[in-house]
């Protein structure tokens, strides 16, 4: 182990370029309960590499992934560190369960930074190969601070035990980049199936909501009579992409290969693991094809069930509806029949069973590579909604294209999906105008406007793209000051915060929460990264009735998030346990039988059958509470006192902002409004629009503030959601804190 060397040229100490082909040698271990016990830093500042032995009391309460990202990053910014300073690290960490092919799902790594769009922890899950091979190469997570001074390409190389930094090609757009890059290691003599590498494109620049993408070889699916192709997934959510370009990381390449022989991941009951991962697989094999249909249709799937008129979850035209007839148009079932190619195997890591990872050949009718029919992975529901029905739009090869695009320029589709439905609600109500947005067009369902937005907004072309550019809290300032010197009239902030669909400065992923009590509580203060469902998607259960009581809703926001983010810690996808339902959780008795209780006890197997524990699921899940606190205080050292405002949504998540959107759902809404107030039917219908809208908000804003007290006393945290002294002690965490950390909680729980 070399614990600290300085890859720097020493002849030419007082150049700060990295030089051509400097290497570190390392020494990797054999993996242990599925960890490699090792951590990797690299500072590109001063070009120092260091490789360090992970400590125990560490490892053991934080466990990885997620978990062990945030503590990283609460280890390496004090307060006042920016998303733009050097020492900001971005890390990369997948879990001790990340990585077997024994047990369906164990693709998962975590990307964690201070996030340029809201200023606070980001944190986004991938998909891929990229988490696996880094714990194959010898390093259960990378964490990288400092800016290199020209573009960078990081190479793990699992095979020669070595870490190098070289100058990465200058290619700003990403499928241009990944060839470059694959070529350059086949020449080397590596097969494409142990290459596996992170990139991010020219939009990460000129956006905060940058994406990074996880390049992976399919070597089953068909192209050109022959068969394999590099595939991408993507950590799309808080602009971590941003953070990699901004510290000029071309890319990071890992170079490695699955382990072999008996019992390769160092399990403490090997055949344990294999048991569980065998019936977790067959309920997959046989529950599927039954259901969701995810081996054909992906996630996209999820359309037909949200369009549903019972529940109107689906967003229309910016949330406005939820509902529309033209929803088959782009629901996985269109999808599945005539666009994705089902050759091949579809799963995003070897042993998952469940193969929805989907997608399929789209002709481009725009940009620089018009003409040009490209592979596209997805659309997966979030970017299916957010370009289809979010926005008017109801083509489904227009949203493979957009999805495209998004990926090649390296931005959040989620983020540009909600900008533009964001914009064109503007531009429907008169708050801009073509001279505003360079002569775009920005009505419903315009899918020239939209890519030719995508465009300028990918190259930072033109002023109005560049202000879209740096998110939407700073998009609707400008927006607000465009309107008051255009008309004369007052800053009208107040109204377009009403439809602004954001939470701490990260837009909505894609539900509409009219509906579910549960999920506005999720997206407003459950999800600490902002308005995103990884921590608490509780839309389809609660629709289904599985939380009747405040109380339950309050402890679904807490259960739930363990799960979830434990997920995230373990390495684990969670599309095995939340959308294939084990038949044996229905007959289970004194339980919550929609968080799948009989699969669970298959990943407890598996957590136990690898790190030597004798835990249930309920136990192993208990711990996520110490990353989930852990997030939660440093937001509290951002936000201060004004922790618990930021736990908000806007009106237009919790129901209609004006009468006519309360009159196009009116009979559900009179049906709610009479149930509230106790009258009958008829005479709640006889009552003024204006009238029935404001008793029927006021009601729903209260009962999500009684939530979201309830979810802070569940949580064990004060009323203004600041964890107390008591709580982090209680916990274990508390001497994980730093002491300003110490300090700044004691002052405000005082």
């Amino acid at each position: 182990m070399y614990p600290h060397l300085n890859l720097m040229n020493m002849a030419a100490a007082g150049d700060k370029a990295i030089q051509e082909r400097e290497i570190m040698q390392y020494t990797q271990s054999r993996l242990t309960h599925g960890y490699a016990n090792q951590i990797l830093t690299i500072d590109l500042g001063s070009g120092e590499v260091q490789t360090s032995m992970i400590d125990s009391a560490v490892r053991e309460y934080f466990i990885g992934g997620r978990a062990l990202g945030l503590y990283l990053l609460h280890r390496g910014i004090r307060p006042g560190t920016t998303p733009f300073d050097p020492e900001n690290p971005l890390i990369f960490a997948p879990g001790p369960l990340a990585g077997i092919p024994q047990f369906p799902g164990t693709s998962k790594c975590m990307a964690v930074s201070l996030s340029p769009l809201t200023g606070i922890p980001g944190v986004s899950n991938f998909g891929g190969h990229f988490g696996a091979y880094l714990k194959y190469a010898g390093f259960d997570a990378l964490s990288v601070t400092g800016k290199s001074d020209r573009n960078v390409m990081i190479v793990i190389d699992g095979f020669r035990g070595e870490v190098t930094l070289t100058d990465a090609p200058v290619i700003d757009h990403v499928f241009d980049l990944e060839r470059e890059i694959v070529d350059r290691f086949v020449r080397g003599g590596r097969d494409k199936k142990e290459i596996v590498f992170l990139t991010t494109g020219i939009g990460a620049l000129r956006t905060t909501f940058g994406c990074i993408n996880s390049h992976y070889f399919d070597p089953a699916k068909p192209v050109d009579g022959t068969k394999g192709l590099f595939r991408t997934k993507q950590a799309g959510r808080t602009g971590l992409g941003t953070v990699m370009k901004d510290k000029k990381i071309g890319a990071i390449v890992v170079l490695a290969k699955y382990p072999h022989g008996e019992n390769p991941y160092g399990a403490a009951d090997w055949e344990k693991v294999k048991r569980a991962g065998s019936k977790l697989g067959e309920v997959v094999r046989v529950v599927d094809p039954q259901s969701l249909k995810m081996y054909r249709k992906g996630s996209a799937g999820l359309i037909n069930f949200m369009n549903k008129p019972e529940y109107k979850s689906l967003p229309v035209k910016n949330y406005q509806l939820g509902t529309d007839p033209q929803a088959d148009k782009i629901s996985g079932k269109f999808y599945a029949e005539h666009l994705f190619d089902h050759r091949g195997m579809d799963g995003c890591f070897p042993g998952c069973n469940l193969r929805c990872t989907k997608g399929g050949w789209v002709t481009l009718v725009s940009g620089a590579d018009k003409g040009r029919r490209v592979w596209v992975d997805g659309p997966e529901y979030e970017t299916a909604a957010g370009f289809g029905s979010n926005l008017g739009v109801w083509n489904p090869e227009f949203i493979m294209e957009a999805n495209w695009h998004c990926d090649n320029y390296g931005i959040d589709t989620i983020t540009v999906a909600v900008t533009i439905a964001f914009l064109m609600e503007c531009f429907q109500r008169d708050y801009l105008t073509r001279e505003d947005t360079d002569g775009l067009d920005l009505t419903w369902g315009n899918e020239k406007a939209v890519l030719q937005f995508i465009h300028r907004l990918g190259e930072g072309e033109t002023e109005f793209s560049r202000q879209a550019g740096r998110g939407m809290l700073a998009l609707v300032d400008w927006i607000c000051g465009r309107h008051a010197w255009r008309t004369g009239k007052a800053d009208p902030r107040e109204e377009l915060m009403l439809f602004a669909m954001q939470t701490k400065g990260l837009p909505f992923s894609l539900y509409r929460t009219h509906r579910s009590l549960s999920m506005q509580g999720s997206y407003a203060a459950a999800s600490d990264i902002g308005a995103h469902h990884a921590a608490a998607w509780l839309i389809k259960s609660d629709l289904l009735g599985a939380f009747p009581t405040m109380e339950q809703k309050a402890q679904a926001l807490v259960m739930y998030p363990r799960v979830r983010l434990g997920n995230d810690n373990l390495g684990l996808c969670k599309l095995p346990w939340v959308d294939v339902f084990n038949p044996e959780s229905a007959k289970m008795k004194d339980t919550d039988i929609y968080i799948n209780p009989a699969s669970q006890e298959l990943y407890a197997d598996f957590y136990n059958g690898m790190l030597g524990t004798n835990m249930t699921w309920q136990e192993i899940f208990m711990q996520t509470d110490r990353d989930i606190n852990l997030q939660r205080v440093m937001n509290v050292m951002v936000y201060g006192t004004e922790t618990a405002r930021h736990d908000r949504i806007p009106e237009r998540a919790v129901g209609p902002t004006d009468d006519a959107l309360y009159n196009a759902e009116q009979e559900d809404n009179d049906r709610e409004l009479a149930g509230l107030l106790d009258k009958p039917l008829a005479e709640v219908q006889g009552m003024p629009p204006a009238w029935k809208r404001e008793r029927l908000m006021g009601r729903r804003k209260e009962r999500l503030r009684e939530l979201v007290q309830a979810y802070y006393r569940a949580r064990g945290w004060n009323e203004e959601g600041v964890p107390t002294p008591e709580t982090l002690k209680r916990i274990g965490l508390w001497e994980f804190l730093n002491g300003e950390t110490k300090a700044k909680i004691q002052e405000m729980t005082a």
